[in-house]
């Protein structure tokens, strides 16, 4: 789907796999202009995108999406972890940020694309309707396929990018970034949410509301009181570890009740499930259906897809229904639905 003589605005944030993106489509003609999001990336990454885009003599732009940053992606997250849910927010910074704030400047700028250096594809196609449509699939590199992360990216939005990496392997990656002289052809990928980088999301979230939150009950599945947990926001469901309570026997959280500020514990067998339900879901590879059918779906990003039934509901809603019980189904986290390597769809789950 390249065409070499529009113009593209590239995310760069520093990393190796951007700086790459932007390499290969200088190469292939584009004419491109390098971005880095002021967000909460150190500012070693923003000069580490800046020495990159020098290197490759294409212009680069620091734009500070702070305030967005902070209404679209922090304040959704610390008020999920209050309502007693665990979001995943490079799913949210994705929709509203890298392809919504940054797309509407690259329009400003004049650019035709915006690009990433994720892991995906896109395809160009028809549906039964005979509309066009762009389908998002899975990277061929499929260890490192980030098509779940991209799964709430609207037509308008996939229709307008770019991902240079689809078919490239990591390895490969360093190696053209070694071969060009970037400095950051071996900088080690970020494993932690880029606000939270030492994985203390309780101490984070409390510190940003300027408040601590209050003890409470640690219950059994039948209601029974059996310990006093530390506050919800350090708790999710599935969780074993951290809990300091000692039942004789392994525990999990089950569930979060923010109402109550009750915590429920359960054994490991009482963790699978077979049904969920998803709210706000975006459709990708077909319009709205409106009858159940078949595909696979994954409930949170390590979590290899599952077959299901997919049943669209009247009041929008997506009920999924597994084959086979799946473990720690959790609220807030994204499902995404797959057809092969096509992204069908992904939602919040409920």
């Amino acid at each position: 789907m390249y065409d070499a003589t529009m113009k593209v605005l590239i995310a760069m944030s520093g990393g190796v796999d951007s700086s790459v993106a932007a390499y290969i489509l200088k190469k292939q003609g584009y004419e491109c202009v390098g971005a880095t999001m002021k967000l909460y990336s150190p500012l070693e990454d923003i000069e580490d995108a800046k020495k990159v885009a020098s290197k490759l003599e294409i212009p680069h732009y620091v734009f500070d999406f702070g305030k967005e940053f902070q209404e679209h992606v922090i304040k959704p997250f610390v008020e999920a972890y209050e309502n007693g849910r665990t979001p995943n927010p490079c799913v949210i910074c994705n929709r509203f940020m890298k392809f919504g704030a940054l797309h509407e400047k690259a329009k400003e700028l004049g650019c035709d694309y915006i690009a990433s250096g994720h892991y995906a594809r896109i395809e160009k196609g028809t549906d039964s309707f005979g509309d066009v449509r762009y389908y998002l699939k899975k990277s061929a590199n499929q260890a490192k396929d980030q098509s779940y992360v991209l799964s709430m990216l609207t037509q308008d939005q996939l229709a307008h990018s770019l991902f240079p990496l689809e078919d490239i392997s990591k390895d490969v990656v360093r190696e053209i970034a070694t071969e060009n002289g970037f400095g950051n052809a071996n900088k080690p990928e970020s494993q932690d949410i880029c606000f939270v980088p030492d994985g203390k999301y309780a101490e984070f979230i409390e510190e940003y509301e300027g408040k601590t939150f209050p003890e409470g009950n640690f219950c059994d599945e039948c209601g029974n009181v059996v310990g006093t947990h530390k506050g919800i926001i350090r708790y999710t469901v599935g969780q074993r570890k951290g809990l300091g309570i000692a039942l004789g026997k392994p525990a999990y959280v089950k569930k979060i009740d923010p109402e109550t500020n009750q915590v429920y514990l359960c054994d490991n067998d009482a963790l699978f499930t077979d049904t969920l339900v998803s709210e706000d879901f975006n459709w990708i590879s077909v319009a709205k259906p409106y009858k159940p059918f078949r595909a696979k779906a994954r409930i949170r990003y390590q979590h290899k897809e599952q077959p299901a039934n997919i049943i669209p509901e009247a009041d929008g809603s997506v009920t999924i229904r597994f084959d086979d019980p799946q473990r720690a189904i959790t609220p807030g986290q994204t499902v995404v639905v797959y057809d092969g390597d096509y992204v069908v769809g992904g939602g919040t789950i409920k």
